[in-house]
């Protein structure tokens, strides 16, 4: 498996995000959105970088079940619900990235929204990986999710 960070030379110079990302072979994961939800299912953190690091965490958590690691996302979209504020902050939520994931980008895109489905929550993050087949994993999974047609459960 590979994954190429593409950037164009004739596309402006990018900033915390690669233009595209190209994978050969692999498993794709597909990351639900994360907020900054602690374990009891409270929002925690009272700045946008914050609750960015708590919901990243929780996007590399969700990842590290399927047998990923963040060096495998490929795609990032961040839902800010004040996309200024998120700006503003850019210097600690860089910070944070590079602390929790590395130097590398995926594909990113930044959304400014109005409300998130958790009223506190402040960002929220939706990620897609290509972690390697031999990943695949148990860890994490609650129940199965497989079904053979004609199948009765129960």
């Amino acid at each position: 498996m590979s994954i190429e960070r593409v950037n164009p030379p004739s596309l402006a110079a990018p900033s915390g995000f690669s233009h595209a990302v190209a994978v050969t072979a692999g498993r794709l994961v597909f990351l639900a959105g994360q907020t900054a939800l602690d374990g009891s299912g409270s929002i925690v953190g009272s700045t946008v970088a914050e609750q960015f690091e708590r919901a990243l965490a929780n996007l590399l958590t969700a990842l590290a079940a399927t047998g990923g690691s963040p060096d495998q996302l490929v795609s990032l979209t961040v839902y800010a619900v004040d996309l200024a504020d998120y700006r503003a902050h850019g210097r600690d939520i860089g910070a944070v990235w590079r602390r929790l994931v590395g130097r590398d980008y995926p594909a990113m895109a930044a959304v400014g929204v109005s409300r998130l489905w958790d009223a506190a929550a402040l960002v929220e993050v939706q990620g897609f990986a290509v972690v390697p087949s031999a990943a695949a994993t148990s860890s994490g999974r609650r129940g199965s999710t497989a079904t053979t047609p004609g199948a009765r459960s129960g």
